[in-house]
């Protein structure tokens, strides 16, 4: 199965903030918020949503398609995501505009306060998802993910018209889309993924219920942080998945992404949605533990065990039988 993920690349600027964010805001405030934290860390990682994802289902054994715009800054970061199994011959690069910037703070509960500048992202409506197609033989799914909003239309409409399957994952760009956007983005996708509160962002943005979202795609994947994930359909199944548990979360930056490469790799091996939603949250797990969206290691050995601990011995069995040689 080949999979082309659309969206950012970017390089991250993480920082840490030991206090509380909440401690600091006022409530009577709020509409006229000026805050400076000071961080006591800065790491500087590369990331952006479609790299990320991309990178995870690469250590997964697959050859994903990265689809996005980099900046000329992007040689030695193409090179180590070629290295990870990347396909990175349909990355755009700009020769004016560097690479995408993602500034993000993290306070003491996890909570974080993000920028994104877009940099060269912004021509990333110029890449022809047709031209992907026929360049790698065909795909089989593209995952729309967070990207120019330009670039997010264009990818689905064009995806539609080759009979490809969307998987729709708008995530931080809900804040950017109108509700026409947004509509044409969900309508008519095979998955669908947000996190909590985009679900809700979601919702308001379409004009559309739960249900009527449900009605226009086949999957609605809803990431939930400690709680696990919820997979719901249009025929009124909610099945919810325990998180992967972790003692030693370090930064959540790029967990999600992880999740949904585990999602995909185990999709494109014929695995279970449930089994695929299990992978994805092992997969969360490896990236909260580090500092950096791409520093983490698959070993195959511990993440079965990982599967195992949670969810059963038979449950991680499927996924060593699932995956085969692909970790």
């Amino acid at each position: 199965m080949r999979i082309a993920v659309s969206g950012s690349i970017a390089v991250d600027h993480l920082m840490v903030y030991p206090g509380r964010f909440r401690e600091q805001l006022i409530s009577e405030m709020v509409d006229h918020v000026s805050l400076s934290f000071l961080a006591d860390r800065l790491d500087i990682r590369e990331g952006g949503v479609a790299a990320n994802i991309s990178f995870g289902m690469g250590r997964l054994g697959l050859r994903p398609v990265l689809v996005g715009a980099a900046g000329a800054d992007f040689a030695g970061y193409g090179d180590r995501l070629r290295e990870a199994g990347v396909d990175v011959g349909s990355v755009r690069v700009s020769e004016t505009l560097h690479t995408a910037r993602f500034v993000c703070t993290t306070d003491a509960d996890q909570n974080q306060i993000a920028t994104f500048y877009a940099g060269a992202m912004a021509e990333a409506a110029r890449i022809d998802l047709a031209e992907v197609h026929l360049r790698t033989g065909g795909l089989d799914m593209i995952v729309v993910g967070a990207d120019d909003p330009g670039a997010m239309v264009r990818h689905t409409a064009t995806a539609h018209a080759l009979g490809v399957p969307v998987a729709a994952d708008p995530s931080q760009q809900l804040a950017r889309l109108d509700t026409r956007q947004t509509r044409d983005l969900v309508d008519g996708a095979r998955l669908l993924f947000t996190n909590e509160y985009e679900s809700a962002l979601l919702r308001e943005r379409t004009g559309w219920s739960e249900q009527e979202v449900l009605d226009r795609v086949g999957t609605w994947i809803v990431t939930r942080g400690a709680e696990g994930a919820l997979i719901m359909t249009a025929d009124g199944r909610r099945t919810g998945v325990p998180a992967v548990t972790t003692d030693a979360v370090v930064d959540p930056t790029g967990g999600g992404d992880a999740f949904r490469a585990g999602v995909l790799a185990a999709l494109a091996r014929g695995l279970p949605l449930v089994q695929a939603v299990q992978l994805g949250c092992a997969m969360a797990t490896l990236v909260l533990e580090c500092v950096g969206t791409q520093e983490y290691k698959v070993l195959p050995s511990e993440l079965l065990a990982r599967v195992g601990r949670t969810y059963g011995p038979d449950a991680a069995q499927t996924l060593r039988a699932g995956l085969g040689t692909g970790v």
